[in-house]
């Protein structure tokens, strides 16, 4: 399913543009983007939008879902993971306190993020951009 977003466009080069968008009730909610009223979006210009435009623009509603998994919900999981091997190991290890768990959460929260800055590096190469479907004024 995709979601149609507005914007201004404040730049072009070629077949990209640079939108201002409004932060819509997700956005607002979520607060992972700097600025509290407006973002920047690199967006696929085919249709020729012109500086000071006002666009409407399709933006893919799989990839801010599965960009928010990665981000939020798997650091998370891989910490509570990590914890519990941690904690699972000491205990057929013959150890004791918490140590292992927090040793086992940091690790796997560790690794987690290194996956995270690896998604990052390979969406930007993608270059998956949202597309300007019309031109509003």
């Amino acid at each position: 399913m995709n979601q149609l977003e507005e914007g201004i466009v404040i730049e072009t080069n070629g077949n990209l543009a640079k939108v201002q968008a409004s932060r819509h009730g997700d956005c607002k909610n979520c607060g992972a983007c700097p600025g509290d009223q407006a973002m920047v979006v690199e967006v696929i210009n085919d249709i020729g939008a012109r500086k000071g435009q006002f666009v409407a623009f399709e933006v893919k509603e799989e990839n801010l879902l599965k960009s928010s998994l990665v981000l939020f919900v798997l650091p998370l999981a891989a910490a509570a993971a990590g914890a519990a091997l941690g904690n699972l190991l000491s205990a057929g290890l013959g150890l004791s306190g918490s140590i292992p768990a927090i040793i086992g959460g940091l690790l796997l929260f560790g690794l987690s993020l290194v996956y995270v800055r690896h998604y990052d590096r390979k969406a930007n190469a993608k270059k998956d951009y949202p597309v300007i479907k019309k031109i509003i004024i």
